[in-house]
């Protein structure tokens, strides 16, 4: 295949590609009846023009034979060749029939066209009209050199007619018609022509083609709508398979439990779709009990990771109240175990913030509600900011908020501890000096496309007013290969990031998990940008629409 022909071949099979298969089944069909009903056409067009030429031409030889004999008897028995009455000094090269000779025009066809020439000139021509003839018009040059063009025929001495002569059809321009013409060789040296007219075949050829131009398209017609109901109807069952699998692909299958469809009702074994509806159902139930096992795994481990959770703060209190105890001993205490008991003590206190953190993302991921109330989000913001540049005096901190108070619903308690975790992140992973910009603004910004940005979102953009906090540092960035996994648990951004060396700074991996879950648990999304020189998190919340003093914003 050339270069040219492959964008149409590649156009053809992507127009092809992109139908439905009852359209491609409805189109199939169509084209295949098309292809049929032109070459029945055709062959049947051609099967009767060649049987009404065959017996035209039949009738052309019988006519030949009568106007040759009537011609050759009427030159004897005017010339007197062979006879006793024969008038003597008479020419037979001069001899001319008469053109309406009444006995040459019995028994012939009406239209049929006798020419005699003689030495390459035309002597009679005459045309048959009704019971008698009369003399054809004046034949144009054209006509002339095709009739003299035509194949003579050569009968045998004592061959009597009709003689099996070649028929050859020609277009005569005088007459305004086609006719199929035959010529024989006279016994005195002329040549006699004779020519039926085709008017009659190409008028039922005529009526033939009409009659398939208007059957055919009918049956086309007819064909492409019952073809289109009969595909519909079979592809049904098909239908309800692809309506099935689109209800099941728009279920939520990675939260929690999920109720599939009961399947399809077509699973009968006989037939195509039949099959295809069994093996769909057989999946839809090894998906459901698939689904119902891991939502009852998750659930066993949430209850353990809660119940651990809380069991565990128990003898964690009881260890940093010993370990306080003993390094209140009035006695003297060798110096290495008031390190190895600060050490308890410190660690302690971090594994207890881990043990409330464990508990606090068992209790979300358990569904359980959070507070609603309206929150200050603007005062929330002005608090952790201040506590994050008293934790983190060598950082530039800056405030960008609306004139008026921003509220929102929720839980106040869980919005703070989402801030003081970004801002606590912030402070960390970036060196001394960083610039971090804390702003509030009503309605969604549109995402920085700089190149080399990597981006990430998580949670579905709420729909209605809305409320953007983000904080900004202009630290080393976030790995692209860590982002995707940045609020996982456990997950420490240790690529490209700044991180303290102090075993009381190390962070448990959780901090984002929280934000995650908490913001998710108040119906907003956290949008996260990055870039060497700059991270961004984005989070989205509803806007509160009450009390009526509230500014609002358009939805994104």
């Amino acid at each position: 295949m050339s270069d040219q022909s492959r964008p149409w071949a590649r156009r053809r099979l992507a127009f092809w590609s992109g139908r439905t298969l009852g359209a491609r089944l409805i189109t199939g069909v169509l084209l295949l009846l098309i292809g049929a009903c032109a070459v029945i056409g055709v062959v049947t067009y051609l099967a009767i023009r060649g049987s009404m030429v065959s017996a035209l031409d039949g009738q052309l030889r019988s006519s030949s034979g009568t106007y040759a004999t009537c011609i050759e008897n009427n030159h004897q028995a005017t010339t007197g060749q062979g006879s006793p009455s024969a008038q003597p000094g008479s020419d037979p090269d001069d001899y001319r029939p008469p053109p309406n000779d009444v006995s040459c025009s019995q028994g012939q066809q009406q239209g049929m066209l006798g020419v005699r020439m003689k030495n390459g000139e035309i002597t009679n021509c005459s045309v048959v009209d009704g019971m008698s003839n009369k003399e054809c018009p004046l034949l144009t040059a054209a006509d002339r050199k095709a009739l003299m063009a035509l194949p003579v025929y050569q009968p045998g001495p004592y061959q009597p007619p009709p003689w099996p002569a070649p028929a050859y059809s020609v277009n005569l321009t005088s007459l305004d018609a086609d006719y199929r013409m035959t010529a024989v060789a006279g016994h005195d040296g002329d040549i006699l022509i004779t020519g039926l007219p085709m008017s009659g075949v190409e008028s039922t050829l005529r009526q033939v083609a009409l009659a398939e131009l208007i059957v055919f398209p009918c049956v086309l017609l007819l064909a492409g709508v019952l073809g289109t109901a009969l595909v519909r109807l079979s592809l049904r069952p098909l239908r309800r398979v692809a309506a099935t699998a689109a209800r099941v692909a728009e279920l939520p299958l990675d939260e929690g439990e999920v109720s599939l469809p009961s399947g399809v009702p077509d699973s009968d074994p006989r037939t195509e779709v039949g099959r295809l509806g069994a093996a769909f159902n057989r999946m839809l139930y090894h998906v459901e009990r698939a689904l119902g096992r891991r939502a009852a795994s998750e659930a066993r481990l949430r209850r353990f990771a809660a119940d651990a959770s809380h069991e565990l703060r128990t003898p964690l209190s009881a260890i940093r109240g010993y370990s306080e105890l003993a390094l209140r001993h009035r006695g003297p205490v060798p110096q290495d175990v008031t390190h190895a008991l600060r050490r308890i003590q410190s660690e302690s206190e971090r594994m207890g913030v881990l043990v409330d953190d464990l508990l606090l993302l068992a209790r979300l991921d358990a569904g359980r509600p959070l507070e609603r109330e309206p929150v200050d989000l603007s005062r929330l913001v002005i608090e952790t900011t201040s506590d994050a540049r008293v934790a983190r005096a060598d950082h530039r901190w800056q405030l960008d908020l609306p004139d008026e108070p921003v509220l929102v619903e929720g839980d106040q308690h869980r919005l703070h501890q989402v801030l003081a975790n970004l801002l606590s992140n912030a402070g960390k992973h970036t060196p001394a000096g960083s610039i971090v910009s804390v702003a509030l603004a009503l309605g969604g910004t549109s995402p920085d496309t700089a190149a080399g940005t990597s981006s990430v979102r998580r949670g579905a953009v709420p729909s209605g007013p809305l409320v953007e906090l983000s904080i900004t540092d202009d630290g080393p960035g976030i790995s692209p290969e860590l982002l995707p996994e940045l609020f996982e648990r456990f997950t420490r951004g240790e690529v490209g990031r700044a991180r303290e060396a102090s075993a009381a700074g190390k962070s448990t991996g959780l901090g984002l998990a929280i934000v995650d879950a908490v913001v998710a648990a108040h119906g907003g999304c956290i949008i996260v940008a990055s870039r060497p020189g700059m991270t961004r998190f984005a989070i989205l919340l509803p806007l509160l629409r009450e009390p009526a003093g509230q500014p609002q914003a358009s939805p994104v």
